[in-house]
């Protein structure tokens, strides 16, 4: 693998690494912390969905976005010959 390509790679794997954690960041402080009053308002299964979000929804996305990063680094290995 050149030093141009390994550039290359990392840099797709950190753009992927700052997507994902932006999106969990946005569940687990965002939906959990800042807005948890405006969606209490909304109900998920019998329990006010801030509620929801600050015990189980960023846990419950946190694991989603880890198979998300596998999915997604299998692929990028794939491309850059990598794989095994």
């Amino acid at each position: 693998m050149s030093k141009e390509s390994m550039k290359a790679y990392w840099k797709e794997n950190l753009g992927y690494l700052a997507i994902l954690l932006s999106i969990w960041f946005l569940v687990s402080y965002v939906f959990g912390i800042l807005l948890v009053d405006q969606l209490n308002e909304i109900k998920l299964g019998g329990f006010k969905l801030g509620f929801w979000f600050a015990q189980q929804g960023s846990m419950y996305v946190f694991v989603i976005l880890i198979f998300v990063y596998v999915k997604m680094m299998n692929k990028l290995d794939k491309k850059y010959g990598v794989d095994e």
